[in-house]
């Protein structure tokens, strides 16, 4: 399952949460102050290959690894 990134819009809390793919943008209350006003985040993520590392905010979503021809994420 992942793991998906949310902000509460009242409070400004970050928190992490499990949830499926279908689920992950249904509401979630925030873990500090119990608000249901969240937004999921953008996550940022790290991976490391062949001694080649690769930090990304996302890219276009279409890229199944290597050089993307659609947005030109490398």
């Amino acid at each position: 399952m992942p793991l998906y990134e949310y902000v509460c819009k009242d409070c400004g809390n970050h928190f992490d949460a499990l949830r499926s793919m279908s689920d992950a943008d249904k509401t979630i209350a925030c873990r500090s102050c119990h608000s249901e006003n969240t937004t999921r985040a953008m996550s940022v993520f790290f991976a490391s290959s062949e001694g080649r590392s690769v930090a990304s905010s996302g890219g276009c979503g279409g890229c199944s690894g290597g050089s993307c021809a659609s947005c030109g994420s490398h």
